[in-house]
């Protein structure tokens, strides 16, 4: 369970692939603190730590995830938006999260304005996903409020602190992102659909 919140930025230093498997190794200020078995988010993506060291740690995406999400797209040297899973009894600052990528969407535009940014993503609808005005949304890991929310298609206003201390940076028109709904509007469609 994660909240949506990034602790930090990692680095790709490595990826190698097993079979189906890819292997990533991060560089992160937090690689000193983890063990092995511990989750933590890679833009979004609940993964386990397979091997930890001083100053990096490495976890595997199997072929289901890699199908479903960007990770199979990352390159070395290229940041990562990361978080270590949510304490029982700390604050829930973001929404609740559960690192469980639902599908990837695409950046169709970034516009600036007068220093935050709205950054339009569209997404197929036919996999029964939704978003709400003013509901949550996890993209590539940050928890953000949906503004314009349409069919197949939504926005996020970006405030200056997560734009620099995030992937948004970095995003470009064009971009795949991961994309996990908020589990609450699951819930709520699913069981409308069985009545």
């Amino acid at each position: 369970m994660f909240t949506g919140i990034v602790e930090e930025l990692g680095e790709v230093i490595e990826t190698r692939r097993e079979n189906d498997n890819l292997h990533i190794t991060v560089a992160a200020q937090m690689a000193s603190e983890l063990k092995i078995d511990q989750s933590v988010a890679h833009n979004g993506v609940c993964l386990t730590v397979v091997k930890a060291d001083a100053g990096t740690y490495t976890v595997t995406a199997i072929k289901e995830t890699l199908d479903k999400t960007n990770l199979g797209k990352l390159e070395i040297g290229q940041a990562v938006n990361l978080e270590r899973g949510m304490k029982l009894g700390a604050r829930l600052d973001g929404h609740i999260v559960q690192g469980h990528v639902d599908q990837t969407g695409i950046c169709k535009s970034i516009k600036e304005e007068n220093g935050s940014w709205v950054f339009t993503f569209e997404y197929d609808p036919s996999l029964s996903n939704i978003t709400i005005e003013k509901g949550s949304i996890t993209i590539n890991g940050v928890s953000l409020t949906v503004v314009n929310s349409k069919k197949h298609q939504f926005s996020v206003a970006i405030i200056p602190y997560t734009y620099n201390n995030t992937t948004f940076k970095h995003l470009k028109e064009g971009a795949t992102v991961n994309l996990e709904f908020d589990v609450i509007g699951k819930y709520v469609k699913r069981l409308t659909e069985l009545s």
